[in-house]
């Protein structure tokens, strides 16, 4: 069962996404919030598999509370269900660790699906925010590289560029505090979200993306 958490400052939204969930067999929403608090206060206490999070709340804006969901429940997944789909907004969320992003205007199947998919431990675009992330790198070509990057963690990052640096997994656990099982998990991480076989492809493409001197 997937343990859905909402956090949308407008109480008919909360419903609608109660509504949407009764009916998957395989999720349940658990948590309700109504601002950043109360979201991190669940982060805290309960076992929430997937936050679904407005970014335009009251006080805290939703960049920040998402980093601090990612901190607070590392192990959850964070969805971000915005009313906006312009690349101010998808890019920073995607930048602060969310893990998927869909526009309050797609459709309700949309969202179910992304629930899956992040869930699943897979990134999820709906349309328009990929939309939007087309339209920068087309402002810039500079960005369309910085797309595969927003798909590694900060940790699978700093183990990409010790891999660059041509450091062994057990070097690489000795700096990070890992264990080599588990930095061998990021390396076969790294090599299927960017689609790379090996070290030396790894090492060139953090070369290539400056996360290393050449």
């Amino acid at each position: 069962m997937i343990r859905v958490a909402a956090v949308d400052d407008h109480a008919i939204v909360r419903a609608g996404v109660r509504a949407l969930l009764a009916a998957e067999p395989d999720m349940e929403l658990v948590a309700e919030a109504g601002n950043a608090d109360d979201a991190l206060a669940l982060a805290a206490k309960q076992n929430i598999d997937v936050f679904l999070l407005d970014l335009a709340m009251p006080g805290t804006d939703g960049v920040t509370t998402l980093g601090k969901l990612r901190a607070t429940a590392p192990g959850a997944r964070i969805l971000v269900l915005s009313m906006h789909a312009t690349p101010e907004f998808v890019r920073p969320a995607l930048r602060a660790g969310a893990h998927g992003y869909v526009v309050k205007g797609s459709g309700l199947d949309d969202l179910v699906t992304a629930i899956r998919a992040v869930c699943a431990g897979e990134r999820f675009l709906d349309p328009a925010a990929q939309a939007a992330l087309d339209e920068l790198s087309d402002l810039d070509p500079r960005n369309a590289a910085l797309d595969e990057l927003d798909r590694l963690t900060p940790r699978e990052r700093e183990v990409l560029r010790l891999i660059a640096l041509g450091h062994t997994n057990r070097s690489i656990g000795t700096v990070l505090g890992l264990s080599p099982k588990t930095v061998d998990a990021h390396r076969s991480n790294l090599m299927r979200k960017l689609g790379l076989h090996d070290a030396q492809a790894l090492t060139r493409f953090a070369l290539r993306r400056g996360l290393v001197d050449g």
